[in-house]
């Protein structure tokens, strides 16, 4: 639990301790490969690694662990670490958490990277998987075995933005003794907090909303101490550390968090109101949207519906590919959750390494274009996106 009443506080504060040297006002960026050593903890001489101890940055870092800190108590969690990228955090993850013969149940509506992780890659490692619709909360639970060992939640989902029932999921996975673990870059601890629902491991892409400004890699896992500290050997091992500096973005991108994530809500609702209305468009997926058919759900889980639309333009992929050449003040560019809008398709970019046949699967279609929109006047973005759905 943070020790600060409200999260714009923690987002600020938390992680950070006093330069007592200097009397810096911000975190340090300690720029170092490695440490004096012996540190003054005993334990070192045995080759542990205790923590407020550093001996090498790839083990752990002043200015890193204040980021792990920080993002940790956002999620209310005990214990945080960062990787060099979101797909880093997700791997270490999954293969700590898994070995040969076990079982992973996963949504299918997962990031196109994740799919490609479970579908190509972790088999060969001996795991088994199974993938599930999202939004049929029975068909997830009946999934979930006595020999199931992880179950893999993403709410909202990219980039249908389909939501998971995620306590009702967390209490059948662990009647059956499973870890349960999600990914919330798209909810962002502002609008969801899933360890409070049951959830045992967080992940995020902090290249998102968390850093907030295109300029940074990196990736998070928060829980339990136990497991993190099991977590960090496998980051050891595998070497996806952040670095000194991108911790240090990271920190400075948290700190105004609350603020952009309010922005960012208001804008993607407003934004996904009026292409629900425009002629050019044959559909809208948003879950603050009264017309999604999750909406009642998401009113439940998530306290905002964050800044990510996805629209099918009227006209097939020639239509939607006009549209996005279109934009102006809107950037063509992968990626989300920064203060600029973006666009992309996700056949070309999130989910170009699925196949035709599973994009269908799961209701991506040709002429879907996913919008990251930023915090800009929504009046010159509405603009922006009729000019270019004007050109079909």
């Amino acid at each position: 639990m943070s020790k600060y009443k409200g999260m714009s506080t923690a987002a600020v504060h938390s992680g950070e301790a006093k330069d007592e040297q200097y009397g810096s006002v911000n975190v340090p960026i300690f720029q170092t490969s490695t440490f004096y050593f012996p540190t003054d903890d005993p334990r070192t001489w045995e080759g542990q690694v205790p923590d407020g101890s550093y001996i090498y940055t790839r083990y752990g870092n002043p200015t890193v662990r204040a980021a792990e800190d920080k993002i940790a108590d956002l999620e209310g969690a005990e214990k945080g670490l960062v990787f060099s990228s979101g797909m880093a955090a997700i791997t270490a993850t999954l293969t700590s958490l898994l070995g040969s013969g076990d079982r992973l149940v996963s949504v299918e509506d997962v990031y196109g990277g994740t799919f490609n992780l479970m579908k190509n890659e972790l088999p060969r490692l001996g795991a088994r998987i199974e993938f599930v619709d999202s939004t049929k909360t029975p068909d997830i639970v009946a999934a979930i075995t006595d020999e199931t060992k992880v179950v893999y939640l993403e709410s909202p989902t990219n980039p249908m933005l389909k939501l998971v029932d995620i306590p009702t999921v967390a209490r059948a996975a662990h009647e059956k003794g499973a870890t349960v673990v999600i990914d919330n870059t798209f909810a962002t601890p502002v609008n969801q907090n899933p360890i409070a629902m049951g959830v045992d491991i967080v992940i995020h892409s902090c290249t998102k909303y968390l850093n907030g400004h295109s300029d940074l890699i990196a990736g998070a896992v928060v829980g339990s101490r136990s497991q993190i500290d099991s977590l960090w050997k496998k980051r050891v091992v595998f070497g996806g550390s952040l670095d000194p500096i991108g911790a240090y973005l990271l920190i400075r991108g948290m700190k105004t968090l609350v603020i952009r994530m309010a922005k960012h809500n208001e804008n993607g609702n407003a934004i996904a109101e009026f292409l629900e209305d425009h002629a050019k468009v044959e559909a809208v997926y948003y879950p603050g949207l009264k017309s999604h058919p999750q909406h009642e759900l998401g009113s439940k889980l998530m306290r905002g519906y964050g800044g990510m639309v996805s629209f099918e333009v009227a006209g097939g992929r020639a239509a939607a590919e006009t549209v996005l050449r279109s934009f102006s003040l809107i950037k063509k560019a992968t990626s989300l959750g920064g203060v600029d809008s973006l666009a992309s398709m996700p056949l070309n970019s999130s989910h170009a390494a699925l196949s035709p046949s599973d994009r269908a699967r799961l209701g991506i279609k040709d002429s879907l274009i996913r919008l990251s929109i930023g915090i800009e006047d929504i009046e010159d973005v509405k603009e922006d996106i009729d000019q270019a759905l004007r050109r079909v």
